[in-house]
């Protein structure tokens, strides 16, 4: 799973209407195809803000807004820390 590095140029590709992006999801960093405000969650399907977007799988080229998401979708529970 990748984690975002977001520099000033990526946040110049947020479409300030609101709308959806288009991203192409690379090793540790992403590359906005299509300006928008937002990514849809390939789990759940919410939007995700792309100054927010944290986690996203390289290879299937998903979004997701949680690591909850995460593991519904490699089809693992989460670990849960005891304290």
């Amino acid at each position: 799973m990748g984690r975002a590095h977001i520099d000033i140029t990526m946040l110049k590709t947020l479409d300030p209407k609101g709308g959806e992006a288009v991203v192409h999801y690379l090793d540790g960093s992403y590359r906005v195809v299509k300006p928008g405000a937002y990514v849809r969650c390939a789990v759940t399907g919410e939007p995700i803000p792309l100054e927010t977007l944290t986690y996203w799988n390289v290879e299937l080229q998903e979004a997701y807004l949680s690591p909850e998401a995460v593991a519904d979708r490699i089809g693992r529970k989460p670990r849960r820390i005891e304290g």
